[in-house]
């Protein structure tokens, strides 16, 4: 068996496209852009680049898009304040804090600073409440949306499947679990002290690895047949490391050896496409789902303001 491998920018590419033909619509009826403002505290390289490819993702789209940037020593008051003006600011309908923030600020005060109209990572307690009762008007967690996405994409059949998810995160692990109960799945929920996972994860039709483990699912943990759906984003440096994870992928491993790192999954990629029916890859699979579910949120937040429906 060799998996059909999902491809998450081809998907995020169909779902970028209907966010613009979205905003084109409600620039019709409304005579405004949606509009997305991000909050950046400090100089992390890595949240730089995240934050220049959603504002350039949102400004693709049609849509306002503005990076407001501060110092890390900035205070908690400063940080505030920042997202404050945002939300009094008719211009934006979304507005994210970029994570992680410098140790010396609450990441739970500030991003619950966030009204929840507003709060397109679906991070607030309002959305996740709503989410847990299945009540409409929050806002679904990005990367949660973008996996049923990719499994609608893959035709995977969730109605009484049994599910396992592998990582308990209130980004990630719980939001998705409460998503795949809707569809009527069976979920089960691992986590570091969940007893013989190897077991457990055999029993899944689907699979998602969400541990920032490299490699911590290898192809034993697989049902034959599965659909497994890798969210996990590790740079590896060591290697021998990088050489038993990149096995069955000689042009990776080209890279690097000219590169010396590599990013690799949660899952074998290699054993794993010997064992399931299809697989995301890393990168290229989950991670541009949750930039484009980002905008669609974002589009959604102005259509509610706007007073408009979908």
């Amino acid at each position: 068996m060799s998996a059909r491998i999902l491809d998450g920018k081809a998907l995020a590419a169909k779902i970028r496209q209907r966010v613009a033909e979205g905003v084109q619509d409600f620039v019709r009826q409304v005579g405004d852009r949606p509009g997305l403002g991000v909050v950046l505290v400090g100089e992390d390289p890595a949240s730089a680049v995240y934050v220049r490819n959603k504002e350039k993702s949102a400004l693709e789209t049609g849509m306002h898009s503005e990076i407001l940037r501060l110092p890390a020593e900035a205070g908690r008051g400063e940080v505030l304040d920042a997202i404050g003006r945002m939300a009094e600011d008719p211009r934006f309908h979304g507005i994210l804090v970029q994570l992680p923030l410098p140790d010396h600020l609450d990441e739970e005060e500030i991003q619950q600073a966030v009204p929840p109209e507003k709060d397109v990572d679906g991070f607030h307690p309002v959305s996740a409440g709503k989410l847990l009762l299945g009540q409409k008007g929050g806002f679904v967690p990005c990367t949660p949306k973008g996996i049923l996405a990719l499994l609608d994409e893959a035709e995977a059949p969730l109605e009484g499947a049994e599910v396992v998810i592998v990582g308990r995160s209130n980004i990630v692990g719980k939001p998705a679990s409460l998503l795949l109960l809707a569809r009527h799945a069976t979920v089960t929920i691992c986590h570091s002290r969940t007893r013989d996972l190897e077991e457990v994860c055999s029993r899944a039709d689907v699979l998602v690895a969400s541990v920032g483990r490299p490699g911590l699912i290898r192809g034993r943990h697989i049902k034959p047949g599965a659909v497994v759906i890798d969210v996990g984003i590790n740079r590896v440096t060591d290697r021998a490391r990088a050489e038993d994870l990149l096995a069955g992928q000689p042009r990776r491993w080209q890279r690097f050896e000219k590169k010396g790192q590599t990013l690799v999954g949660d899952v074998h990629f290699g054993e794993a496409m010997e064992r399931a029916s299809a697989l995301t890859p890393v990168p290229g699979g989950v991670g541009p789902l949750t930039v484009a579910m980002l905008l669609d949120n974002t589009l959604e937040g102005a259509r509610r303001a706007a007073g408009i429906g979908g």
